[in-house]
């Protein structure tokens, strides 16, 4: 074959192509983009629907909101129990009681003698907010514009104590549909009468409704960087929900420039592009495919923590002691509709880190000795590292004391309860269907919060005893036991002989597979109680719950905020279902602990508190109205190269503490991304192989036939 012919031609070229791509990556999802800079890369399922502070409350949309708006408070990124310190506000809030003669009490006063809470909330000075084209007057609409950066312009100005408060207005605006008015008007009822009077206001030409024109009772401005809230009696937890972006500043500016004529037909709204003084702004949103937070340039002053809980400074996470946030510059979420590929692009280095699923938990994570959990060698040596924490979160199984049989006061019933508690190996559960990612509940108050006692001071002694310096369960011939003394020897009616039947309600998506049917149905069985599974649609379960004809069932609990009257109330008797519509399933109420209920929630932290919680949770011990489940454990997983990452579900403004090792990174990527391009070469030399015979007799035939013709 000659050098200069076609086919050696064709041939050189293709095996050029193949060694070519040596050391290079084919396959990195963001061509262009260096994978040593300082750049967060995570994925989203769908694009969070509300990113306007005052609608806003799904985890998913926290992502992004608790970035982009900063609150006047916020928690310390590492002390746990949990700690609010000020975000945007230059100190704590200075909190005033009130009597109903208006005058001061002190601090300790009982909450009866509470007209009224004040707080008086200073902010920093000097904030501004990030650059936005609201901010610059008589800025006119590009042709077809796609993202805000498509108006070419931007302004800003400083972050002033009326930004607040036109925020807390906000939440009456009858057009926006706060899912917190009803429950912060019950405290400031100068909402709801705000909202009263709004939506008799026709909203003028524009469609933008200027706040400021209304005052709101109860709400002041007191100078240009100080503003007051005053509460009807005491709601000590009001400090909570100021380190939620609820309170957080929204400038006026914002609302009139969405409220132009075109911009919400072109998805430019506030939920679509917020407009905040956080750590971050919102750059990119395209719901198919990307969104993109990037460091805001007008971020105040603030600095990376110095102090945290033990093991903080072991693990590291104190070297960045005083550096100025946010430390990363861009966070990039990119679309993953299925967990498969996300998993992939994870163990590639194009995921920071990752969520352990069902599906890929034992390529991740192994149980060792007595259901300790280590990574699995094959992350171990990617640097792949766990993380794991106990989420504010209670999973538990309710008993419903209206139900005639498993209900009520009475020690029959109290002592069938407990006999169920005892039986169901909750460890056993965890260890099954949880892959060992939870913890036994011994009462509704999870870990971290204020309250919660560990080890021996904190088991639940009618269903654990101490041994070995661990909880152990109580056997099944105790649980039995008690099952005799409720009137039920060996599972049958002491009167009729019938054989109790206990009944679960629950639904498809609920627990409700036949798995974790067959594993409930065996533990039942274990104190020889038949237990039928009644399975239906949510909205039938609903109703089941609402109207009390549930007789045990499963639910859950995520902590708003890290405080026990969070979890406390879903057992508080006023709060009951059928009674009024509460949070409290079970409908349980005991006299003494609703009583202690009311002292304890208006009460601060301190001991005193934590003596009468104490005796609130021996109260819900002993009567037992749920069979207390387990608090979630979180596992996710991080690359080497993260830093700083601490979890906590609670903490939701975690990525400006969060840095990145962008040259490791690189490092990693290159080298488990290295393209295999020797099939190639030797595909190649095939093709060479199976198409030079031919050739060659194809020119053979050609000089031949040439030859002939010559001599003719």
């Amino acid at each position: 074959m000659r050098r200069n012919s076609p086919l050696w031609l064709l041939s050189s070229c293709l095996l050029a192509a193949s060694l070519a791509g040596c050391g290079k990556v084919w396959n990195d999802p963001y061509p262009g983009e260096r994978a040593d800079a300082p750049v967060l890369y995570s994925a989203f399922v769908n694009r969070p629907k509300h990113l306007d502070p005052v609608q806003s409350y799904s985890e998913n949309e926290a992502t992004f909101t608790y970035q982009i708006y900063e609150p006047p408070l916020q928690y310390h990124y590492l002390k746990r129990p949990y700690e609010l310190e000020p975000g945007a506000a230059a100190e704590m809030p200075r909190v005033r009681l009130i009597d109903a003669e208006g005058r001061s009490l002190p601090d300790d006063a009982p909450a009866e003698a509470i007209a009224a809470t004040e707080y008086t909330i200073r902010i920093r000075e000097g904030m501004r907010f990030q650059p936005h084209p609201a901010f610059v007057g008589g800025l006119a609409m590009p042709d077809d514009p796609r993202t805000i950066a498509d108006f070419g312009r931007n302004g800003s100005r400083e972050v002033i104590a009326d930004d607040f408060v036109y925020q807390i207005k906000r939440l009456a605006h009858p057009q926006l549909h706060s899912p917190i008015l009803e429950l912060i008007a019950g405290y400031l009822p100068g909402l709801r009468d705000l909202h009263r009077q709004l939506r008799d206001v026709a909203v003028p030409a524009g469609g933008w409704l200027d706040l400021r024109e209304y005052p709101l009772e109860g709400v002041e401005v007191v100078d240009r960087y100080t503003y007051r809230i005053r509460l009807a009696g005491t709601y000590p937890q009001f400090l909570y929900w100021l380190a939620m972006p609820f309170f957080a500043a929204v400038p006026w500016e914002a609302e009139r420039f969405y409220a132009r004529e075109g911009m919400a037909e072109r998805n430019f709204t506030l939920d679509w592009w917020p407009v905040g003084s956080g750590p971050y702004m919102l750059v990119a949103n395209d719901p198919n495919s990307r969104m993109e937070l990037a460091a805001n340039p007008n971020y105040r002053d603030d600095r990376y923590p110095c102090v945290g809980e033990a093991g903080d400074r072991d693990a590291g996470l104190l070297e960045d002691c005083g550096r100025r946030l946010p430390l990363i510059e861009r966070v990039v979420f990119a679309r993953e509709r299925e967990s498969i590929p996300y998993w992939n692009k994870f163990l590639q280095g194009y995921y920071d880190a990752s969520g352990i699923s069902s599906d890929n938990f034992d390529q991740a994570v192994q149980t060792v000795g007595d259901g300790d959990v280590r990574i699995t060698d094959e992350m171990q040596a990617k640097g792949i590292e766990l993380v794991t924490s106990v989420a504010p979160t209670v999973m538990y199984m309710g008993f419903n004391m209206l139900d005639p049989v498993i209900g009520g006061n009475g020690e029959p019933a109290r002592k069938l309860r407990l006999a169920i508690s005892i039986a169901l190996d909750q460890e056993e559960f965890i260890s099954i269907f949880r892959n060992g990612r939870g913890v036994a509940a011994m009462h509704p108050l999870p870990p971290g919060l204020f309250g919660h006692r560990g080890g021996e001071a904190g088991i639940n002694p009618h269903v654990y005893d101490w041994k070995d310096g661990r909880p152990v369960r109580k056997s099944v011939d105790e649980a039995r036991r008690l099952l005799a003394e409720a009137g039920y020897p060996e599972g049958r009616d002491a009167k009729t002989g019938a054989p109790l039947v206990i009944y679960l309600d629950t639904t498809g998506t609920g627990l409700g597979g036949k798995a974790e049917v067959d594993w409930l149905t065996k533990q039942f069985r274990k104190i020889d109680v038949q237990l039928v599974v009644r399975a239906t649609d949510y909205n039938r379960f609903q109703d089941k719950i609402r109207s009390g004809n549930a007789q045990i069932f499963y639910w859950g609990w995520n902590a708003d905020y890290p405080d026990p009257e969070n979890f406390f109330f879903l057992l508080h008797g006023a709060q009951g279902k059928v009674a009024s519509q509460g949070e409290n399933a079970a409908n349980y109420r005991n006299a003494e602990f609703d009583r202690l209920f009311e002292r304890m929630k208006a009460m601060r932290d301190g001991p005193e508190r934590q003596r009468i919680i104490d005796r609130m949770i021996a109260i819900l011990q002993h009567d037992a109205p749920w069979n207390w489940g387990f608090y979630e454990v979180v596992y996710s997983l991080q690359h080497a190269w993260i830093e700083n990452r601490k979890p906590g579900k609670i903490v939701r403004n975690t990525l400006k503490y969060q840095d990145i090792d962008g040259a490791l990174r690189a490092q990693r990527r290159g080298e488990w991304n290295r393209p295999v391009t020797w099939p190639l070469a030797v595909g190649t030399l095939l093709l060479v192989a199976l198409v030079v015979p031919g050739w060659r007799q194809y020119r053979r035939r050609e000089r031949s036939t040439a030859l002939s013709a010559e001599a003719g």
